[in-house]
């Protein structure tokens, strides 16, 4: 077995039912050697380990969660090898194999030239095992698989749900005749037929309850004891089996046979698990939706013919078919043909998109009405669609602040109640005087029964005390909330990275803006072009153009557009230089050219005086206006505007509904900067600021308001994004994968920052909610047991309901509409045209 070669790596545990499997499991691989920390998600029933040195053994990992009383999954997949000829060949096959982050075993048989390679569950996708196949020189054969994983995350939350169900059921099929049995006894006190028929019968029915339907409960509680590390099913285990033994002790002392309950409270156990299971696999609903999109063959062109692959198949380069009504298989860049394509999946705008040759497409989406070529450029884990499961099941992965104070309780809460309930029996065999009081205090309660032995209510308080407690709660309190919500933003193309991203987002006091590309569209136009002195328009747009052929600036490249639309013929530029924040500088046809600020001008001894009037008027509107000089001479301005978003002005309103200051950070000189932020209404202009200075901005402003949150491109504003509290980014098409931002909105409109902040506010508010719902339970109800006051029955049922109630309640979250309110009516309808549209300064 060879050791990791990545820093983090992501698998499921499972047998986990509360906080305190959650501590125990983390400890546990944090002692790992090479492991520099670890993260274990309850909701998730996954583990993510970061690794110190960039390797570690996975086996170690496996082992460490099983001597922790805990299961690792593991998966088998069947490669056909062809080119291996000797023992050698298996031995190099094997060692690349092993060498896949996540595997744990390779056997390669030369005589059936196939590996089977056993590898931990959910880690190892088919692809990756055959790309170390041609990395050590040899090829994967076709298999009738349509490649990824062997058994998909989906369908074991399905088979586990589907044993919960089972489980529950036999539990019931045993424990509703215990119930009708011990009716008469619990009426009239008659034990029938007789007693000792009556015992043997609770303790007969009760058995296969506790150790056949029960077994996974009991092994996983024993383990936790036996290894100091106690956890619910331990807290179960010592109520049911203290329960249980006292039917055999029945016919020894004077104590009450609660055999039967002892089956009754594992049937409610049994029903609160199922109904947790069928809860959780609803809370990750959002994100199997999305990993079931994926199409699952490709129809290619292969030397001019039309051959139908497995998508795992497709490789870059190659060029896809895609007809009406089909999905995209893969990213892509479109060669012929036009079409709408619906990407309600990656942007959730319902709206198709217009695409035609050269524009992006993303895998997964539909085509509506024309018949596509596409070239792939992206395959496997490289797509837009598994970047997004990728980044959810990151998001999903993390813990939000304010879980901390939940997980310090949990680390020490079942050993607690253990002490609490051991505790509480020592008070009623020492000092029942104390005690009797107290329960009798109770007997306007049907269920409280006073007139029972001492031993009798000291086992039925202790036994209330270990299932009432309830530690389950704790720990879903927040993952169910965090796993429900990076879903929803998910389907709302609002891509979370974190869950501290969310606690954060809610406490924002001021929403910075880019102006270019964020509040606009980041696609300027040349408005006016006005010649001054004795130069003539035509020779002034000749030189300039011809000047900003060497730039790469987006300013630049509109005035080579617009000279090539007028069908100027430019000549290529020499000396040519970018003067930063200011302009550039070339040689033209042996004259030198400058075109930039009046700073840039000024610079070089040129007067602008003469150009101030029309600058100023020009800038009032809204637009960019530069000058151009010639030889040393004033020859003209060129105006350029950007384009607002459609949804710019609104979105921005809907920020201030919501309480918060906005800010527009650019460029531009102030008089075209005011210019937007009128038009839009943003409360604070910060212009002239370099892009090296939009980081000290930031700061400032976070002097100011505390917490702030910056939207930008994720590009050119990579440092102010990771400045600011929580950085936003804009992402356009497959362009997501935005290291410095926090979050990134796919649809690249100011709406989703509202969405965004929705869905923090909502999420936090739902994370409170269950954390005050998990801790007042327990503060409340476990006095109640302590004194008597809880039947071990009733005190399952409502430790059940507890974990229930919460992530329930994280799965009410579905419900909240996070739209902006102007977008729950009807959404503005995007323009195509630039004289509908409204000018704006870029």
């Amino acid at each position: 077995m060879s050791d990791q070669q990545n820093d983090r790596i992501s698998f499921p545990v499972e047998g986990m039912h509360c906080a305190s499997c959650v501590s125990t499991v983390d400890d546990a691989l944090k002692n790992v050697d090479g492991v520099a920390d670890a993260t274990v998600n309850l909701a998730t029933e996954k583990a993510a380990v970061t690794f110190e040195n960039g390797a570690v053994d996975a086996e170690a990992l496996v082992d460490a969660v099983d001597r922790a009383g805990y299961e690792v999954p593991t998966e088998t997949t069947t490669l056909p090898i062809e080119g291996m000829h000797c023992a050698s060949c298996v031995s190099t096959v094997g060692e690349h194999l092993e060498a896949v982050p996540g595997v744990l075993e390779a056997n390669v048989n030369l005589a059936t030239e196939k590996a089977t390679v056993t590898s931990i569950a959910g880690t190892t996708a088919r692809r990756d095992l055959a790309e170390a196949v041609r990395e050590a020189g040899y090829d994967v054969g076709e298999t009738d698989e349509t490649g990824g994983r062997t058994e998909s995350a989906t369908e074991r939350t399905e088979e586990k749900v589907e044993q919960a169900h089972l489980h529950m059921w036999i539990a019931w099929a045993l424990t509703i005749p215990i119930i009708a049995w011990m009716i008469p006894e619990m009426i009239f006190g008659v034990a029938w037929p007789s007693e000792t028929v009556y015992h043997l019968g609770m303790i007969g029915l009760a058995a296969p309850v506790l150790g056949w339907v029960g077994w996974e409960t009991y092994r996983s509680g024993v383990k936790s004891l036996l290894n100091g590390a106690p956890n619910m099913d331990a807290l179960i285990v010592l109520g049911t089996a203290a329960a249980f033994l006292t039917g055999p002790a029945s016919f020894v002392i004077p104590v009450a046979n609660y055999a039967g309950v002892a089956a009754m409270i594992m049937a409610f156990h049994l029903t609160g698990r199922y109904i947790e299971e069928s809860a959780k696999g609803r809370a990750s609903e959002a994100i199997r939706k999305l990993m079931e999109m994926e199409a699952t063959t490709a129809t290619v062109l292969r030397d001019g013919e039309e051959v139908e692959i497995p998508v795992d198949q497709v490789e870059v380069g190659d060029v896809m078919l895609v007809r009406p009504g089909e999905k995209i298989p893969t990213d892509g860049e479109i060669v012929e043909g036009e079409s709408a394509i619906d990407e309600s999946m990656a942007t959730g705008e319902s709206m198709p998109v217009p695409k035609e040759p050269g524009d992006e497409v993303i895998g997964a989406t539909v085509n509506q009405d024309g018949r596509l070529k596409v070239r792939a450029t992206a395959v496997g884990t490289d797509t837009f669609l598994s970047q997004v499961v990728e980044l959810v099941e990151e998001a999903q992965g993390t813990k939000v602040p304010i879980q901390n104070l939940a997980d310090r309780i949990t680390g020490v809460f079942v050993p607690i109640i253990i002490g609490v309930a051991v505790l509480t029996f020592a008070l009623w065999m020492l000092a029942p005087g104390l005690m009797q009081p107290l329960v009798d205090a109770g007997s306007f309660l049907p269920w409280v029964v006073t007139d029972l032995s001492v031993l009798t209510l000291a086992i039925a308080s202790m036994v209330a005390v270990f299932v009432i407690a309830c530690p389950c709660a704790l720990g879903l309190a927040t993952p169910t909330a965090l796993m429900v919500s990076s879903g929803m933003g998910a389907e709302h193309g609002v891509l979370i990275r974190s869950g501290e991203a969310i606690q954060t987002l809610k406490d924002v006091g001021v929403v910075v803006l880019d102006k270019t590309g964020t509040i606009t569209r980041g696609e300027p136009e040349v408005t006016d072009l006005d010649a001054l002195g004795n130069w003539d328009e035509a020779t002034v747009l000749q030189l300039v153009a011809s000047a900003e052929r060497g730039s790469e600036h987006p300013l630049g490249e509109a005035i080579v557009r617009y000279a090539e639309a007028e069908e100027r013929l430019l000549d290529e530029p020499s000396d040519f230089e970018a003067v930063r924040g200011k302009g550039i500088r070339a040689t033209v046809e042996g004259r030198d050219v400058l075109v930039g600020t009046r700073t840039l001008l000024r610079d070089e001894g040129i007067e602008v005086e003469g150009a101030e009037e029309r600058m100023e008027a020009l800038e009032r509107e809204g637009k960019t206006a530069m000058l151009a000089a010639v030889d040393g001479h004033l020859a003209g301005i060129v105006a350029v505007a950007d384009t607002l978003k459609d949804d710019s002005a609104a979105a921005i309103a809907a920020l201030h509904d919501l309480g918060l200051e906005t800010a527009m950070i650019t460029g531009d000189n102030e008089r075209t900067a005011r210019a937007v932020a009128d038009e839009v209404g943003i409360d604070h202009v910060l212009a002239e600021v370099l892009p090296d200075e939009k980081t000290d901005e930031v700061k400032r402003l976070q002097e100011q308001y505390d917490r702030v949150a910056f939207v930008g491109d994720g590009i050119n504003d990579a440092p102010a994004l990771t400045q600011a509290d929580v950085g936003l980014a804009i992402g356009t098409g497959t362009d997501i994968a935005i290291e410095s931002s926090d979050v990134t909105l796919v649809r690249g409109e100011l709406s989703s920052v509202v969405e965004a902040i929705n869905l923090s506010r909502a999420t936090f508010r739902t994370i409170k909610q269950n954390l005050f719902w998990a801790f007042a339970y327990n503060v409340v109800m476990i006095p109640l047991a302590v004194i008597g006051w809880m039947h071990p029955v009733l005190a399952e049922i409502a430790m059940a309901t507890s974990s229930i109630t919460v992530v329930g309640n994280a799965n009410r979250l579905r419900t909240v509409d996070i739209r902006p309110d102007y977008e729950r009516t009807e959404r503005p309808a995007p323009t195509t045209h630039a004289e509908e549209r409204t000018p704006a300064a870029a």
